[in-house]
């Protein structure tokens, strides 16, 4: 096997293993997108996470084929959820990934539903004063109210 014809399949075995880790940076980052994140930010964290070296935004933005700009916003705010660090103080230094990601996730989804469910006590909160004060009781159920106002309570606590 003459070395042009070795350094091909080489080339080639190595172009369709990036593809494969392409497809699945765009799965986890549809995952991601699902639970309510940004797809960038699960296509980044996981090209970090299978690499076994750092990588600096630009090699990161050219691996995934979107621009240095997207990468840059996105790893910022990567870093400030804790999931991406830099390896160095250097301006230009590359990024690995924190593995250990599920306390954050938590913490960031924690942050979210509390606010949801936080709305839904303050608009149960209403409806069982409103029901109370106008002594309208025959349309709507009192007591179910204070149900649904129990579970938002179970659900911060």
């Amino acid at each position: 096997m003459s070395p042009v014809s070795h350094t091909t399949i080489h080339q080639r075995r190595h172009d369709r293993m990036n593809a494969e880790i392409r497809r699945v940076c765009d799965a986890v980052g549809d995952f991601i997108e699902y639970w309510g994140f940004k797809a960038i930010h699960g296509k980044i964290w996981t090209i970090l996470a299978l690499r076994r070296d750092p990588m600096a935004q630009t090699e990161i933005a050219e691996f995934l084929g979107v621009s240095r700009s997207l990468v840059n916003g996105a790893v910022r705010e990567l870093v400030g959820y804790g999931l991406v660090e830099a390896v160095s103080e250097h301006r230009n230094s590359p990024y690995r990934a924190v593995v250990d990601i599920w306390p954050t996730i938590a913490d960031i989804l924690r942050q979210r539903e509390w606010a949801l469910i936080d709305n839904a006590k303050m608009a149960i909160e209403s409806a069982i004063e409103e029901v109370e004060f106008s002594r309208i009781e025959e349309l709507y159920d009192l007591s179910r109210l204070r149900f649904l106002l129990r579970l938002t309570e179970l659900a911060q606590a």
